[in-house]
């Protein structure tokens, strides 16, 4: 009985991954199970050691080891350009582009007041004061063009305003190598608002 208890914790602990229901769950479980048990024991090490020693860096509040975050400490970033994004993955998008050399500030997360969340949650008291350091001449708003994001956006942009900072969102537009045909029409209309 304690085996199956076992396997049935795992697949429970698996389906709290986005995305993942019963059957997934199940099938990663047997596999790791069945054919893996080294690769099991490495998962298994390596979350304890995540859950252990990741933390929020203490300037713009992504995953990091150490108590400021690598980009933070790196002298070659434009310390005048603040990106705003939700989560650390929209942050490592960014980065993968190769085109933004400024800093950062992940929220961890986005308004929703129908969730509960809201300018507290998010940690918007410190984005306030980080942006008004004297350093920050530009805040890039890179939150996500969800109802939550663009809420999310709207309320830093009124808060800055108040500031006298100087404030940019993320162009919305049509994708590079797609067809008017077959673009959305809402993608389109913001195409050409958002025209230059």
């Amino acid at each position: 009985m304690s085996d199956a208890h076992s396997l049935d914790a795992l697949i429970q602990a698996l389906r709290r991954l986005p995305g993942v229901g019963v059957k997934s769950a199940s099938r990663m479980a047997f596999h790791l199970m069945q054919h893996d048990r080294p690769g099991a024991q490495a998962l298994a090490r390596a979350l304890h050691e995540a859950a252990e020693q990741v933390r929020h860096c203490d300037r713009c509040h992504t995953f990091t080891q150490d108590e400021v975050c690598a980009t933070c400490l790196d002298t070659r970033r434009d310390v005048g350009k603040l990106c705003v994004v939700e989560t650390p993955a929209d942050q490592s998008a960014i980065e993968r582009t190769g085109a933004y050399k400024g800093l950062y500030f992940v929220l961890m997360g986005k308004l929703s007041p129908l969730d509960g969340i809201g300018p507290k949650d998010i940690g918007l008291k410190k984005l306030f004061e980080r942006a008004c350091d004297g350093l920050v001449q530009e805040v890039i708003l890179a939150t996500n063009f969800t109802a939550e994001g663009e809420a999310t956006a709207h309320v830093i942009s009124e808060g800055l305003k108040a500031r006298g900072i100087s404030l940019t969102r993320l162009a919305r537009g049509v994708p590079i190598g797609s067809e008017l045909e077959y673009v959305d029409l809402g993608t389109i209309a913001h195409a050409l608002v958002d025209r230059r």
